[in-house]
């Protein structure tokens, strides 16, 4: 059986505050849903000060998401690790993690954004650094037991469900966090289908004499839209579509690798791309992945339409990639 996850990032271009609390609780009753229907996973993601309120709170939407379900997993992908005090972040995901029972999984990456660095008063220059000692942080706090802190004695408490941590994985694109991640003997989750990437990351785990392994997404990983007519949704719909895909690159230099990479700069373009597809539950059953990522909410997708694209998929895509 396929993963399956179900993304929320609850962007919604010129939205009211009615408008986004009926989309907030639209995606926490679409999590329940996809939890009663055996969905694997919600993802979420941290991004600042963007103008069609892209999530910025990961962690408060991943605990709604907890207290409305029981089995599926939850995961931030990715945490902007440089953002957040250690020692908030150590006993938020402690009590996620307690909360879930250990469904709680943290991507920590370092971003690409430097105005979001700006918005928080922390020097992009030194974040692999910070990053460097937000990890070290997180996991002595997690023992429970007193640690030397900034030039201080502290200890986080209550101690985590998962032991001996929570699921803690160290996302990035780049070889200085292929390194972080074997150094700190993290899991690593490369932000596209980077084998070589892999392979340097298993290099320096011989080399740090520390143990880890790598969740990357497979060479094929599309966001998909479930619909019973593609035609009408692409040309009711594409423009949210184009809407995050355009987002996305604005944001991502040259340099930036990623599973969600858009060059497209019309909607047509965008669909003969194959980034983000909407497809027929057939097709959908037909595409043969490993992992499955709906994507109900896209761009400000209104919710009706949302909710017809999971329906489709929990109703009519499951049960094919059951069998």
């Amino acid at each position: 059986m396929p993963v399956t996850v179900v993304r929320l990032n609850l962007v919604e271009p010129g939205a009211t505050p009615a408008s986004l609390a009926a989309r907030y609780r639209a995606a926490l009753e679409m999590a329940a849903y996809a939890d009663e229907h055996g969905i694997t996973t919600v993802q979420t993601e941290e991004h600042h000060g963007v103008a069609d309120n892209w999530l910025p709170s990961p962690f408060a939407f991943a605990g709604a998401v907890l207290g409305a379900t029981r089995r599926l997993a939850v995961t931030v992908s990715a945490v902007i690790g440089p953002l957040h005090d250690p020692l908030r972040l150590a006993e938020d995901i402690a009590v996620l993690d307690l909360i879930g029972g250990g469904r709680l999984a943290t991507v920590a990456g370092i971003g690409y954004r430097p105005e979001e660095y700006a918005m928080f008063g922390v020097d992009f220059a030194r974040r692999g650094r910070i990053q460097d000692e937000l990890l070290e942080t997180l996991l002595k706090a997690w023992t429970g037991e007193e640690f030397a802190y900034r030039g201080r004695t502290v200890r986080v408490t209550p101690r985590p469900f998962t032991r001996p941590h929570p699921l803690l994985l160290v996302g990035g694109s780049s070889k200085a966090a292929a390194r972080r991640a074997a150094r700190f003997g993290l899991p690593f989750f490369p932000s596209a289908h980077l084998p070589e990437l892999e392979a340097y990351y298993k290099e320096r785990l011989v080399e740090y004499g520390t143990e880890g392994w790598t969740m990357m997404p497979a060479a094929e990983t599309p966001l998909l839209h479930v619909s019973a007519d593609p035609d009408r949704t692409w040309a009711e719909h594409g423009a949210r579509f184009l809407h995050e895909a355009r987002t996305y690159a604005s944001w991502q230099s040259s340099d930036i690798r990623s599973a969600v990479r858009s060059a497209a700069g019309t909607v047509e373009e965008l669909r003969a791309e194959g980034v983000y597809r909407i497809v027929t539950p057939d097709e959908c059953v037909g595409l043969g992945l490993d992992t499955y990522v709906l994507h109900p909410l896209v761009g400000g997708m209104p919710v009706q339409e949302g909710w017809h694209s999971l329906r489709l998929f929990a109703q009519e895509v499951l049960p094919g990639l059951a069998g």
